[in-house]
């Protein structure tokens, strides 16, 4: 069985939904979990960076890590000013 997820880093939704994933994924050994981007660019305006982010990731060997580090940071994502900061303030 297969499991898709159209999903948005962004999304509020997409990240209450990925404690039920992991719960599935280990309740069902044999279900295989597949993710799709559906950036939401007109809500979520840095969906689609943290999608391409997580392709780059994938082009290493390490898109589940990503996927999984951006959804542990979902309130956070936001581009870096030339000083280092995010968007003006200096936390991450």
């Amino acid at each position: 069985m297969t499991l898709v997820e159209y999903g948005d880093f962004e999304c509020p939704y997409c990240g209450r939904a990925e404690p039920v994933i992991r719960e599935l994924l280990a309740d069902f050994g044999d279900l295989r979990y597949v993710w799709r981007h559906l950036p939401l660019n007109d809500v979520h305006p840095r969906a689609q960076l943290a999608a391409e982010a997580s392709e780059a990731a994938a082009a290493q060997g390490a898109f589940w890590p990503m996927h999984d580090l951006l959804f542990e940071h979902q309130d956070e994502l936001a581009p870096r000013t030339s000083s280092g900061t995010r968007n003006g303030s200096d936390s991450m």
